[in-house]
């Protein structure tokens, strides 16, 4: 197939665009590379990425609607819609970032969609912050999502009623995923792994929240290339007269306690964490787990890597790739 892979020179983006190249496809990525972190890391992704023959890349914000119009006349059959404004503490600080590259990045991809008949499939990234601090674990996609406890949360909210509300009338299979704290190799500074590897490695205190009463299901970046590449690979029935859209959680179905996650760290990283503890920070929720009962039985997703893995794994990574 021919994949637009927009956010592809982003974490979640990079590893799902070279593993599409990986087994064949060709695959266009668009992504403003943007400075929200240093996009000296996003650069060096998109270095990989050039390397291989099926690959070009065009450096645009998909919000820019001149500039999604080139897209109609490449011969896509599918979208992997990944770009977006990431980040839930900035989302309270610079919500209008959300609006232009959650809302109206996500408007310029379902009218691409629709502008191309003959597209296979459009498969969009949400994210288990809609959810909000829903009490019940864990998060099932038949839960009610009315709440979502951050701005970055809504957007992604938004984006999946947006995207009901195109494939019920124009027809366009259409699948979006709820991610759950994504982590792995060529993975986010500002995510939770980084920033307390950063700190552990330079001796600095690290930011426990909650006196880290908090859990969270993290996910390793192998796992979630695999559910995106397998529901790419599964679209729901073409035509406005069937249910064209689908949705569903990609997560490792287990809610890790916070101090656990830190403990595997510091031995992976041979020393002791430095811990300020400080409260609750607005838009953050206490606990996250995913419900997978519809991925495994529709897309055969089933997580392989859990965080005695996956963690050491990214230390390694992470000491490789800044040198330290």
């Amino acid at each position: 197939m021919h994949v637009l892979v927009t956010g592809a020179a982003g974490f979640i983006g990079y590893h799902v665009a070279e593993a599409l190249l990986a087994r064949g496809d060709r695959v266009t990525g668009v992504d403003e590379v943007n400075a929200y972190y240093d996009p000296a890391l996003k650069r060096a992704r998109l270095d990989r990425l050039t390397k291989h023959e099926g690959f070009a890349f065009r450096q645009h914000d998909v919000s820019d609607h001149a500039a999604m119009l080139i897209f109609r006349d490449v011969g896509l059959d599918a979208i992997v819609h990944l770009a977006a404004q990431a980040g839930v503490r900035h989302s309270i600080r610079m919500p209008e970032d959300y609006v232009r590259s959650n809302i109206e990045g996500h408007f310029e991809m379902l009218e691409l969609a629709r502008a191309l008949p003959e597209l296979r499939h459009l498969v969009y990234a949400s994210s288990a912050s809609v959810y909000g601090d829903n009490p019940k674990l864990p998060f099932s996609v038949r839960d009610p999502v009315e709440r979502p406890a951050s701005f970055y949360g809504a957007t992604k909210r938004a984006g999946e009623v947006m995207a009901i509300s195109y494939a019920r009338l124009y027809g366009t299979p259409t699948t979006g995923l709820r991610f759950f704290t994504v982590y792995g190799s060529w993975g986010r500074p500002d995510m939770a792994a980084g920033l307390f590897v950063r700190a552990i490695l330079e001796g600095r205190p690290l930011q426990l929240f909650n006196g880290g009463r908090m859990q969270r299901d993290f996910t390793y970046i192998d796992d979630i290339v695999a559910g995106v590449v397998a529901a790419l690979d599964r679209p729901p029935p073409r035509g406005a007269a069937h249910d064209s859209h689908r949705l569903y959680n990609l997560g490792n179905n287990r809610a890790e306690n916070l101090p656990r996650f830190l403990a595997i760290l510091e031995e992976a990283c041979g020393r002791k964490a430095i811990v300020e503890n400080l409260p609750m920070q607005p838009g953050d929720v206490r606990a996250s787990c995913a419900d997978i009962t519809e991925s495994i039985r529709d897309l055969g997703f089933v997580p392989r890597t859990s965080i005695d893995v996956g963690l050491p794994n990214f230390v390694e990574w992470f000491r490789s790739y800044y040198r330290i």
